[in-house]
C-alpha cells in the first residue's frame, strides 16, 4: 500500500538513506523531504525519482514551520501516514565550559523539534486512526559520552518522549518507536582523525561503522505493517556496543 511519508533533517546522509529506502520499497509511496538550508542533496533526489520524491522547507525548532509543512504535504497528498523525525545537530564540549546557548540549542534541535513534529502531525493520524512515528535517537541516550551532556540528555529525552507517547497512541493505531545509531558512516565521522577513527572502530565488536542504508532498514520496517505490534521499541544499530 502506497504511503505518505515526512522525513526530517533529509539533506543529510542518514536521511537520503532512509527516503532512498521507502522508495525503493515501493514507487507508490510519497516521500517528502524536510529541509531547512542547503536543500541541493534533497534537490538532487527528488529530479531523481521525480513524482516518489518532493521537499519541504522546514525548520524542525518552529510549531508554524512544522504546521506550514504538514498543510502542504496533506494539501498534496491527502495525508500523511509516517513522520521520521531524523533532524538534529551537535555542539559538543564539556559541560565545565558549555555555553547556556550550546545546551538551548542543541535541546531545540534535537528534542523540542521532535515534540513540535508529534504534535503537528497527530491531528491526522488520530483522525485517520492509522499512523507511524519513528524517531531518530542515538546511542549517547543509552551510553552517554563525554563532552555530550547537551546531545545526550537530549536524546535520551526523545527515547522517553517515545515511550510516553507510544502508550498514549496504541489504542488508536498509530505506533512511535526509536532508533539509536551507534557509528554510521555519515558526515558527523568525517572530521574524525585517522587515530580518533581507528580508536571509534576499536569499541565497535563488529570491527566496522554502520552504513546509512542499515539504519534505513530498520526504521522502514518499524514504519511497515509488518511492524504492526511493535510501538515503544528503542532499538539500537551499533554493531554490538551495548
Amino acid at each position: 500500500m502506497n504511503r505518505v511519508i515526512l522525513i526530517t533533517g533529509a539533506n543529510g546522509g542518514l536521511g537520503l538513506a532512509i527516503a532512498r529506502a521507502f522508495i525503493e520499497q515501493s514507487a507508490d509511496h510519497r516521500v517528502w523531504l524536510g529541509v531547512r538550508s542547503r536543500r541541493e542533496r534533497a534537490d538532487a533526489m527528488a529530479s531523481e525519482f521525480p513524482g516518489a520524491c518532493r521537499v519541504v522547507s522546514l525548520d524542525v525548532t518552529s510549531p508554524e514551520a512544522w504546521a506550514q509543512a504538514v498543510q502542504a504535504v496533506t494539501d498534496r497528498d491527502g495525508r500523511l501516514d509516517v513522520l521520521v523525525n531524523n533532524a538534529g545537530r551537535h555542539e559538543d564540549s564539556l559541560l565545565a565550559t558549555m555555553t547556556p546557548a550550546a545546551w538551548s540549542n542543541v535541546i531545540d534541535a534535537n528534542l523540542d523539534s521532535v515534540f513540535h513534529g508529534c504534535q503537528a502531525v497527530l491531528p491526522g493520524m488520530i483522525h485517520r486512526r492509522w499512523g507511524r512515528i519513528v524517531n531518530v535517537a542515538s546511542l549517547s541516550a543509552l551510553l552517554a559520552p563525554a563532552g555530550q551532556a547537551n546531545y545526550a540528555a537530549a536524546k535520551a529525552g526523545v527515547v522517553a518522549l517515545t515511550h510516553a507517547l507510544a502508550k498514549e497512541t496504541a489504542r488508536i493505531g498509530i505506533t512511535v518507536n526509536a532508533v539509536c545509531p551507534g557509528y554510521i558512516e555519515t558526515e558527523a565521522l568525517e572530521a574524525l582523525s585517522p587515530e580518533r577513527r581507528a580508536a571509534a572502530v576499536a569499541q565497535v565488536p563488529m570491527r566496522r561503522f554502520g552504513q546509512p542504508r542499515e539504519v534505513a532498514a530498520a526504521v522502514r520496517f518499524l514504519a511497515g505493517d509488518d511492524a504492526s505490534y511493535v510501538t515503544g521499541a528503542t532499538l539500537k544499530i551499533d554493531g554490538g556496543i551495548l
